[in-house]
């Protein structure tokens, strides 16, 4: 028999002593590591997981912007906005839920709600049938609109409701209350919120605003936490854009123009009126215009202003600025005599007139009273080609005015060392240069304002939402010619009236000055040469203080060009503007130069 001793029993406690201890620090050290992490994330969250987790319980919705309104001179509405939503549900996260909690702001707690409850109350926000509230949130589709167009007020009333899957998007509604009246000028938006012509375009970003957002927490069901994340940032609602524009005569130019194109089956027409005094555009009419509520029920070349878009050769319009640049560089007088026989022939090219006539002695208000390309052609040649050339651009020629609308044309005026051997006389008289309708009364405008041109304004001032008006400040005015010079150029407009051709642009009561332009229309189907003429009228009144300036186009209309006149149209849109702004009539003498010599 072995004996042990008890000395090799005492040996074996230090060793398990040493291995609980061994285990105990292991213990420690992985309390330790999860403790540290446990508080890295926890407390620390050095990773932003937190913050992760919460951005993904964040769900947005924006809230749109009001889109500002487009108003006339007097504040009469012609475009405005109207914020509407759709009311959008996930059928996947409705369908499951058959009860949720809401926040009771009464009892301030949560309380229990059944999805049944939930329908009977939006369907009594949304003045639906209950069983179709049911079928429409009920499916397995994510995206699915129970409701279009739902007002403002009960958008609220659907957002306290709370209902899980349910959500409003918003969406702005774009109304035109007067349809076509200057429905080229406002123009349209493209999908309901970009601007696609007109001041809707060009004043996009200032109409648009910025839209809101509204950001709330949702539990990983989909529902909404109804004590979680809820923050709203409010949208910025765009300006209201205020044109210059008097919503009441624009539409009687509309009418006047469609009435005169379709009498002589013309392509198109359009009317400009301006305020002399202020450059202000308060009519600017074109045949076939627009409804923005629905623009394409007009073809697309109808859809913007022709007054600013289209450039042609004017005609004797021109002749105006021929006649000014005379008497300013102190070439001719208003009764300087001329001699004038059927034809005139000057460096090989040869000039008549629109009527028959012998050899005539003519004053220079009388070449311009009875529009004679020969007496024009002779007088202004006492003009260098340069002087020629830079009078029509001091007037304004060559140069699109910049009024806020788009494809604005500038027209072509060639620099005159590229003139040949005619066009250097055809400028005299308005062909071999072509100009927007714009332009034309741009240049008129300075006559009638004793010399200085303005600077057209078709938008007036912006406003914002709290109410604060804006005015648009005016480009500088520019001296043209002297207040002399166009006393003298008036004289001869009014005489043109009174004792010359455009005797049917009179108006009883009222002193006005007006001069006729016809010019060959070139053809735009490819083809070659001309097909047709452009036939216009543009005036003033009343001479006494002239406050309007009114001009009449009509392309290509059917017909001997001897027969048209636009003369009764101008007639009737210029009365009516003097009626609408009150404008007294005429006391003094009205001009009345000789148009023959003695």
């Amino acid at each position: 028999m072995v004996q042990r001793t008890g000395k090799a029993n005492n040996s074996r406690v230090p060793n398990a002593t040493k291995r609980l201890r061994l285990g105990l620090g292991i213990m420690l050290t992985l309390l330790l590591v999860v403790g540290g992490k446990l508080f890295l994330v926890q407390g620390l969250d050095v990773g932003g997981m937190a913050e992760a987790a919460l951005n993904s319980r964040m769900k947005q919705t924006v809230l749109p912007a009001e889109r500002g309104s487009i108003l006339d001179s007097r504040g009469t509405v012609l475009a405005n906005s109207v914020i509407r939503y759709n009311v959008v549900v996930d059928q996947r996260v409705n369908t499951k839920t058959e009860t949720f909690k809401r926040l009771d702001d009464a009892k301030e707690k949560l309380v229990d709600v059944s999805r049944e409850q939930g329908l009977t109350e939006l369907a009594a926000a949304l003045g639906m049938e209950k069983d179709a509230i049911r079928e429409a949130v009920t499916g397995q589709q994510p995206y699915y609109i129970v409701a279009k167009d739902v007002k403002p007020d009960v958008e609220d009333r659907i957002s306290q409701l709370q209902i899980p899957g349910i959500v409003t998007e918003g969406v702005s509604k774009r109304v035109y209350p007067n349809g076509s009246v200057a429905g080229g000028i406002i123009g349209f938006l493209q999908d309901g919120t970009t601007g696609q012509a007109g001041i809707e375009q060009t004043q996009d970003g200032l109409l648009k605003g910025a839209d809101g957002k509204r950001l709330f927490e949702i539990g990983a069901d989909g529902l909404r936490i109804p004590v979680g994340v809820d923050e709203l940032t409010p949208p910025e609602d765009g300006k209201d854009v205020k044109l210059t524009i008097n919503s009441d005569l624009q539409y009687f130019a509309q009418q006047a123009i469609q009435s005169q194109t379709e009498k002589l089956n013309a392509e198109w027409g359009s009317i400009i009126v301006m305020d002399a005094k202020t450059g202000d555009l308060v009519a600017m009419a074109d045949t076939n215009a627009p409804d923005p509520n629905d623009p394409g029920r007009v073809a697309a070349k109808d859809r913007g202003v022709r007054s600013v878009t289209a450039a042609y050769e004017p005609g004797s319009v021109q002749k105006m600025m021929t006649v000014a640049a005379l008497i300013e560089e102190g070439k001719a007088s208003p009764l300087d005599e001329f001699t004038l026989d059927p034809t005139y022939t000057v460096n090989g090219q040869t000039f008549s007139d629109s009527f028959a006539h012998g050899t005539e002695e003519r004053t220079l208000a009388g070449i311009l009273g009875y529009s004679m390309n020969t007496g024009t052609v002779m007088s202004g040649q006492r003009l260098s080609k340069e002087q020629r050339y830079d009078w029509l651009k001091k007037f304004g020629i060559g140069e699109a005015p910049d009024i806020g609308l788009p494809a604005t044309a500038s027209g072509i005026l060639t620099p005159w060392q590229q003139w040949d051997g005619r066009q250097e006389f055809t400028v005299l008289f308005g062909q071999g240069v072509s100009q927007s309708t714009l332009q034309t009364v741009r240049a008129f405008q300075s006559i009638a304002n004793n010399g200085v041109m303005l600077q057209p304004r078709l938008i007036d001032s912006y406003v914002s939402a709290d109410g604060t008006e804006e005015k648009v400040a005016p480009a500088e005015p520019r001296q043209i010619v002297s207040e002399g010079t166009a006393q003298q150029v008036q004289d001869i407009l009014e005489s043109a009236v009174t004792e010359g051709q455009i005797k049917d642009a009179g108006i009883d009561g009222y002193r006005v000055g007006a001069k006729t332009g016809t010019s060959e229309s070139p053809c735009d189907d490819g083809k070659s040469g001309f097909c047709g003429y452009t036939a216009s009228i543009v005036g003033m009144a009343p001479m006494d203080d002239p406050r309007f300036i009114v001009e009449v186009v009509l392309q290509r209309p059917k017909g001997s060009i001897y027969g048209i006149t636009n003369g009764p149209v101008f007639r009737s849109v210029m009365s009516q503007a003097l009626r609408t702004y009150n404008v007294q009539p005429s006391t003094g003498e009205p001009a009345r130069l000789p148009q023959f010599a003695k």
